[in-house]
């Protein structure tokens, strides 16, 4: 104890680190050595009594000034520990579709319409000029890679800023920091450029914070979203930003990506076939792919690059050939192999999105041509794509009636009795059901005569004015004696139409033909 007594009694010792202070000093130097120490004891551990370490002072000094950062001690740790990574292997491997996204508008491949050469938005984005916009398409089309894109043009200049969000991950607080700092660099006439990515996350009051910020240009939004804008998005910000429809990649989009990951990688060669000559140096190639299993991968991925990154990375992974590289050569990995080993990708279907109003409106508009082919492929597709057989069954019923008619009674009885047969047997036997229903209806004749008319007819009742006319008395009932008074019923007889002397329109309307055109045609 006498150790820890200091030698100037104006001194006072500080409990941390055990170093003698003058009694002005000690307050301010405590707080510096809680604030360097604090990362060093356990978060759950009590701080141990100065008394009971078993460092003397001098000791922990030294410690203390070898783990600092910045120290010759430390740099030498982390030399060791990233050769360690390197030897082992262990350091994070960016995913390959991750790696491949484009830097420069060039390497931006497919979207030729929206930021192809000669289009709007690529000479404005040559010209640092970023607009409001929200990237619309399915998964995989390169929503993300253009903002990748648009961050790399933000690295160039000093004077604009880029931020990432998603929304699935952030909320309203994360974009108040991002508008505050905004207003920030505003200030030095920095411009701040925010992607959020899935913006349809957001609900239409969240939304609106954007609307101010995006209004008077403290921020450029960036959005992006699987989901039509028409339905997921605000209509004042869809006002205030101007939207990119991005298609889905073709085959040869796909091959074309695959491709560029191969010759980056560097350690993979494309052959024809399995007959490739074997005397081409492969000294340092570890895969041989065969072109014809790129071309599947591209197929069976349905437009998503990073289905097809994500695959082709998973077969050269499982045909590593390791340490018997130098033995056995490369591996080669043909179309068998990616076929048995990857099965076919998923569908691009949401049963509560637009692709589901898509299918079951082609579904109807075949049939309305009488396209029986066309009729089979759009039920087969909407069941596979996981759609509710009953409301395809709905659907139909609704399609007997308006597109068939009257000139075929059975279609409706048809329609019906298909949707009770799906109600009673259910998927996946209830396919077929629906299917002969689709094609059954699709060769019957058709006839749009009555839905037409009920069409006119409630157009002549919306463009009414006033009140609408009364009931004929003659066809008003007349159950007391008091109506009976008034002249209802009076004069009615049971008598054909053209017999009876009756009209059976309300007055002004004695004339009118609603089975016939504005025109007066049939």
């Amino acid at each position: 104890m006498s150790s820890l007594v200091p030698a100037n009694v104006d001194q006072v010792l500080c409990p941390v680190c055990n170093r003698g202070f003058e009694k002005l000093l000690i307050e301010e130097h405590v707080n510096k050595c809680l604030f360097l120490n604090v990362n060093t004891n356990a978060p759950n551990s009590k701080r141990s009594n100065c008394t009971e370490s078993k460092f003397s002072p001098q000791e922990k000094r030294v410690k203390f000034d070898n783990e600092f950062p910045g120290s010759s001690r430390t740099k030498e740790k982390q030399q060791v520990e990233k050769s360690m990574k390197e030897n082992t292997g262990k350091e994070p491997k960016t995913p390959l579709a991750e790696s491949m996204r484009p830097l420069d508008l060039a390497d931006i491949v497919g979207q030729i319409q929206a930021f192809g050469p000669g289009s709007m938005l690529r000479p404005m984005l040559e010209q640092n000029k970023v607009p409001n916009m929200i990237l619309w398409g399915p998964p995989g089309c390169g929503k993300t890679s253009v903002a990748n894109v648009i961050a790399n043009i933000c690295k160039k200049y000093n004077n604009m800023r880029f931020v990432k969000l998603s929304a699935t991950m952030s909320g309203i607080s994360d974009v108040k920091d991002v508008v505050k700092i905004a207003h920030n660099e505003a200030q030095f006439k920095r411009k701040t450029i925010l992607f959020m990515d899935e913006i349809h996350r957001f609900n239409k009051l969240q939304q609106d914070t954007f609307l101010p910020h995006v209004e008077n240009g403290t921020i450029t939004l960036i959005g992006a979203t699987t989901e039509n804008p028409s339905f997921s998005l605000n209509n004042a910000l869809l006002s205030r930003c101007r939207v990119v429809v991005l298609e889905k990649l073709s085959v040869h989009n796909i091959i074309e990506i695959l491709k560029r990951a191969l010759k980056k990688n560097k350690q993979a060669a494309i052959i024809k076939d399995k007959n490739w000559n074997s005397d081409c140096k492969t000294e340092l190639l570890k895969y041989l792919i065969e072109e014809e299993s790129l071309k599947w991968l591209a197929e069976v991925c349905d437009g998503d690059a990073r289905v097809a990154l994500n695959a082709l990375e998973l077969a050269l992974a499982a045909r590593d050939p390791g340490d018997a590289l130098h033995s056995t050569g490369p591996a080669t990995l043909t179309l068998e192999d990616i076929q048995n080993g990857i099965k076919r990708s998923h569908m691009v279907y949401d049963k509560s999105g637009e692709e589901h109003y898509n299918i079951i409106s082609a579904l109807q508009k075949s049939i309305r041509a009488s396209d029986d082919n066309a009729a089979l492929y759009w039920t087969v597709r909407a069941l596979h794509g996981g759609e509710d057989p009953l409301y395809i069954a709905r659907r139909l019923i609704r399609t007997a009636c308006e597109d068939i008619g009257l000139a075929d009674r059975n279609a409706l009885v048809e329609a019906v009795a298909c949707l009770q047969g799906c109600q009673h047997i259910g998927m996946p036997e209830c396919d077929v059901l629906l299917s002969q229903c689709a094609v059954r209806l699709a060769r019957a004749p058709k006839s749009r005569e009555l839905h037409d008319a009920m069409k006119r007819c409630q157009r002549s009742l919306t463009a009414a004015r006033g009140p609408l006319p009364s009931v004929p008395l003659h066809l008003r009932n007349a159950p007391t004696k008091l109506m009976k008074q008034l002249g209802y019923g009076k004069g009615y007889n049971i008598s054909h139409r053209d017999d009876s002397g009756l009209t059976y329109l309300p007055e002004g309307l004695e004339d009118h033909n609603f089975f016939k055109d504005d025109n007066g045609m049939d």
